[in-house]
Parts: C-alpha cells; sequence; structure tokens
C-alpha cells in the first residue's frame, strides 16, 4: 500500500471522481470527449466547455452510459488524462479502486479491468467495490448491526435502489432516469410551452437556478434560444412553474418505482427501513426539497446525504484507508487463455 500508488475512482456518466491516497485528496472533472475522426480535440472540463457549441465535425460526448462504460478506448484516454493532472509520474503500476454497478454481467466487469490495463494505463491491479456499499459506508450505515437500509443514488442517467441487510445487498434495481433526463425534460416542457429550443446545458442551469420541489418559490429566468417556428434566436421569460413541471416529470417516475421497489421488500425488513429512514445521494439530489417530495410519495422518512455526488468516492476513500473495511474490494485478475 505504502510502495504503490492507490486510487479510488468513480467512473460517472457525468464526471470523473478520483481519489489519491498519495495525496489524500479527491479529484472531479466532467467525463466527456471531443473528438474529429480518430484525433482528440478536448478532454474532461475543456470538452463539456464545447458540448452543444461544437462544430458539426466534431463530435461531443461521454464515454460513459447509465451508469456502464459504453466506449472502452475513450473512457481510458479520459480516466489517463485526469490522473496525469494528478500525478505527473504515475509509475510503473498502481492500484486502483473501482466503484461498479450492481448486475453487471462479467463482459460489463472485465471492462474495467481493460480501461486499467490498455495502452495508456498498464500493470495496474484493479479492485471492485458495489457502488451501493462505498454509499453506506460514506454515509455512515453501520454494516455490523445493519437489519434493513436502503440506499438511493440518483446520478446523471440512472438511480440505482439497493437494499442492505446483513452486510448484504439482498435487493437491487436500477432505472434510466436521472439527472440529465429531467434537463431534456425540463427542454420539452420549455419547447411545449413556449415553442423556443433550448440546450441541455441551459435546461441543467435552470434546474439547478430555479428547481423547487415546492409551490412557494415563484421565480423566473429570461433565455435565449432558437424558435421552434421562424428558426431564428429569440429571448424568453421561463416561469420557475414550467422548469418544475419538467423536473416533477421525472421525479415522479423514480418516486412511483421506488414505491414498487418497496412493497417487495420483506415486511420485517421495510419496518427497520421506516425506523431507520431511506440513505438518498447523487448529484441530482441538489434540488431543493427532494427528499420532502420523495417523503410525501412514498411515505417513508429520507436521510439526504450532504455529498451529493462525491458519496461513492467517499466511501471508497475510507475503504482505502481503514483496513478493516478492504474486505469489500474484490480483487479482479486478467483471465489466462
Amino acid at each position: 500500500m505504502l510502495l504503490r500508488k492507490t486510487y479510488g475512482i468513480d467512473l460517472g456518466s457525468s464526471s470523473i471522481k478520483v481519489y489519491s491516497f498519495f495525496r489524500n485528496k479527491s479529484y472531479i472533472e466532467k467525463n466527456m470527449i471531443a473528438s474529429k475522426g480518430r484525433k482528440i480535440i478536448a478532454v474532461g472540463n475543456e470538452a463539456y466547455d464545447m458540448f452543444e457549441k461544437a462544430p458539426v465535425d466534431i463530435v461531443v460526448n461521454s464515454p460513459m452510459a447509465f451508469g456502464m462504460i459504453a466506449n472502452l478506448e475513450l473512457q481510458e484516454i479520459a480516466l489517463y488524462s485526469m490522473m496525469k493532472k494528478i500525478d505527473k509520474f504515475l509509475g510503473v503500476g498502481s492500484d486502483l479502486y473501482f466503484s461498479i454497478p450492481l448486475d453487471m454481467t462479467a463482459v460489463e466487469k472485465r471492462a474495467y479491468y481493460y480501461v486499467a490495463n490498455g495502452h495508456w494505463l498498464r500493470k495496474n491491479r484493479v479492485f471492485m467495490v458495489e457502488a451501493p456499499v462505498a454509499d453506506a459506508i460514506a454515509m455512515g450505515v453501520d454494516f455490523q448491526k445493519n437489519e434493513g437500509s436502503m440506499i438511493v443514488n440518483i446520478g446523471a442517467q440512472s438511480t440505482q435502489f439497493s437494499i442492505l441487510t446483513g452486510g448484504k445487498i439482498i435487493i437491487a434495481k436500477k432505472i434510466p432516469i436521472g439527472g440529465r433526463q429531467m434537463n431534456e425534460s425540463i427542454c420539452s416542457e420549455i419547447r411545449k410551452r413556449y415553442n423556443l429550443q433550448i440546450g441541455t446545458r441551459t435546461g441543467k442551469r435552470l434546474k439547478i437556478a430555479m428547481g423547487r420541489l415546492n409551490d412557494q418559490h415563484k421565480d423566473a429566468r429570461k433565455v435565449v434560444g432558437i424558435d421552434s417556428i421562424s428558426g431564428l434566436p429569440r429571448e424568453e421569460i421561463i416561469s420557475g412553474y414550467v422548469v418544475n413541471a419538467g423536473i416533477m416529470d421525472c421525479v415522479n417516475e423514480i418516486a412511483a418505482e421506488m414505491k414498487t421497489f418497496l412493497e417487495r421488500i420483506p415486511p420485517q425488513i421495510a419496518y427497520h427501513i421506516s425506523r431507520e429512514g431511506i440513505y438518498l445521494t447523487g448529484g441530482s439530489t441538489r434540488i431543493p426539497y427532494i427528499d420532502n417530495y420523495l417523503a410525501s410519495y412514498t411515505g417513508f422518512s429520507f436521510n439526504l446525504s450532504d455529498l451529493y455526488e462525491t458519496s461513492t468516492v467517499k466511501g471508497l476513500e475510507k475503504i482505502i484507508r481503514d483496513r478493516e473495511l478492504l474486505k469489500w474490494a474484490q480483487p479482479v485478475k486478467q483471465r489466462k487463455l
């Protein structure tokens, strides 16, 4: 541990979070790559600045899709680029602890190994930690005396429900709804009501500035978009009610899926969850009052984490620094042919 450099890595659809044991610090950067054919134009935050602004011949997207690695080569480049900014000398080999979503096939798990041992990154030892376990550790869930805990992580493109009891995940479900779908829903709502087309980056800014899941907050913002009829740029005052309507479409879907999921839980475990409260985390939980809204829909209380999108990498940090928690990290070895 002391001789080899150790990193905790959370590959998200929106951003990459990396914890460096040597520097004892966490880093976060957008998981985006801008490319023109086979040529890489920009990586990370620089690529995100080009998102929805680049010419037609330059493609800007994330190598992750719905929490899974969609492009091995691009994901390795994005990770290598970020790690080079943290450590100019990566050394011969490092220990890489990846957080992984549940319900992954063997092939999808192998993708993490090849990202860490491909063209740019080599001779690294790979360990995998299930993301709900990392979230639970970050939020202080007691694994020793755990009779039933529920972890909900609302990410950029997916939402994960997990039930932990006796130190194990007994039931889990992932749905393809997250912050990006909220942004798209806001854009769709504005297009329907104002005949105005805006980009998802503008939708995200409106979500952050005006997103409130209650009716007490009245607000409005001026945005510039493309008129759906004339095709010319136009300014419009967007009401907070319209933004909330777009957000609620997605939040209601998450709440409905959560309620159905809770009905599958054995009564004795559901009783402990109701007493303890559901643990809520993820970048999309920054929307004010989302915990109160979900509580009123499901009938369960919620414990909202103040770590948001960094909760998983914070859990990896605790696992790396505490020898007793290392049992939650499973080593991955290359299969011999």
